[in-house]
């Protein structure tokens, strides 16, 4: 019995070290991908905002349609490969959780929770899987934690 707990916290450890470099990658990885589609599509698309504009949120609909189409398409192009480095990770999980915020109250608001209706379950996924990137940080395997280490240590 005592070498089956032993065993047991061994291989806790090492999985617990291979995930404080690995398990925040996952997330980081696929909320960048799905941001950088929406990014590109926005910046090779037309302006849909002011269709859907008068649904804003405050203080969001005070800001002209343009500025909020071109600050949107950056922060999710600029945000995604901020992601897949670990570059101002919780910044950018800040920003990224407001611009799903207004998309959820502009966009997915009243369209029930199926992805098939438009409804609020990949906004709500993507908030989720935002907590621990803006909480905890990126993780180990990141320039965060790396520039953290090199200037902050001291």
């Amino acid at each position: 019995m005592n070498s089956i707990i032993h065993l047991y916290a061994g291989l806790t450890g090492l999985l617990n070290q291979a995930g404080s470099y690995l398990g925040l990658l996952g997330l980081r990885l696929l909320l960048a991908w799905e941001f950088w589609e929406s990014g590109v599509e926005k910046f090779n698309g037309d302006n849909w905002f002011a269709d859907i504009y008068s649904a804003f949120p405050f203080p969001f609909n005070l800001v002209p349609v343009d500025i909020s189409w071109f600050m949107s398409t950056w922060f999710e192009l600029i945000g995604a490969i901020a992601l897949v480095i670990g570059l101002g990770t919780r910044f950018f999980s800040l920003s990224l959780i407001i611009l799903t915020i207004v998309a959820w109250a502009s966009v997915h608001a009243g369209n029930g929770y199926n992805v098939c209706d438009n409804g609020f379950k990949l906004p709500l996924m993507y908030l989720v899987m935002f907590m621990p990137l803006l909480l905890s940080g990126p993780g180990k395997l990141s320039l965060d934690h790396w520039l953290a280490r090199r200037f902050m240590a001291h």
